[in-house]
């Protein structure tokens, strides 16, 4: 074994620490939700301590019969926008995304480097923009006010196109193009299925996107009945001032939130497994 090898497979204790150092902060705040939303509202306030309380299931109770069950229609809300805005901006990008890898047309190049520079264009700024194109078609304070922005993703379309031009060789499309296969059926059947890790990819960043999205929705909806879990949960965190019982609802419903997201990386994840391991076997 050569010394370089040795030095592969020995403990580096620099980078280790520092991933460990990485994942405490990222961790430590979950941790602390965890904790806090098991408390009672008296035991939030006294005392600041990672000791567990004993009122999980009556916080879920109680944020369950809030206004009527008002949080899991705020659940139910995000599900939606993020769920339906994940699938349609996967299916655009997919598309998009092997349009621009398989295609060669006169403004192709300069398409792409429009949507690199989209990528580039924090979400806030088109915020306003949006919200007043919107109004002037008179979509504001619905359910599409929100969904409709989040169909089109340029980080979206440009993973899937470097994807698909990776992932998918010149020559199976072009075979399939020379044995008279329609150029639909072709991505239906022949580019789809060899993208699909990426698509899920796709999805995934969506998703978390619109879950986590708040000044949008913030500023287009105005009914509380549609609001999603972020700007309902910031409603809520506004009368804490004068019902401080609310601040434990609060943190209670920021726990149950991730809980989809958690699970759906766990579920989506053996996308990735199976990509990697296809991978290793072409290697």
């Amino acid at each position: 074994m050569t010394t370089a090898s040795r030095r592969t497979r020995g403990f580096a204790p620099l980078p280790t620490a520092i991933l460990l150092l990485g994942a405490a902060y990222c961790l430590l705040p979950v941790a602390w939700v965890v904790v806090a939303s098991s408390k009672t509202t008296g035991q939030l306030f006294s005392t600041f301590t990672f000791a567990p309380g004993g009122a999980l299931l009556d916080n879920i109770a109680d944020l369950s019969t809030w206004h009527d069950g008002l949080y899991w229609r705020w659940v139910a809300n995000t599900a939606l926008y993020a769920g339906v805005g994940g699938v349609l901006s996967a299916a655009l990008s997919g598309v998009t995304g092997y349009a621009l890898a398989k295609f060669h047309f006169p403004g192709r190049n300069v398409i792409f480097n429009v949507l690199l520079a989209g990528v580039l264009v924090p979400s806030i700024v088109l915020a306003v923009p949006q919200y007043l194109l919107l109004a002037k078609v008179g979509l504001t304070d619905t359910y599409l006010s929100v969904l409709l922005p989040s169909i089109v993703s340029p980080y979206g379309i440009y993973l899937a196109r470097i994807y698909a031009a990776a992932s998918l060789p010149d020559s199976l499309v072009e075979a399939a193009r020379t044995d008279g296969a329609q150029e639909w059926r072709i991505f239906r059947s022949i580019a789809l299925p060899v993208m699909v890790p990426g698509l899920v990819t796709v999805f995934l960043f969506q998703f978390v996107a619109v879950w986590n999205n708040f000044l949008l929705p913030f500023i287009m909806l105005g009914d509380d009945g549609k609001f999603p879990v972020t700007v309902g949960l910031y409603t809520m965190l506004n009368q804490g001032n004068t019902t401080p019982a609310l601040y434990t609802l609060v943190i209670t419903g920021s726990l149950l939130s991730i809980l989809p997201l958690i699970a759906l990386f766990l579920t989506l994840q053996r996308y990735w497994r199976i990509d990697l391991i296809s991978g290793g076997l072409k290697g």
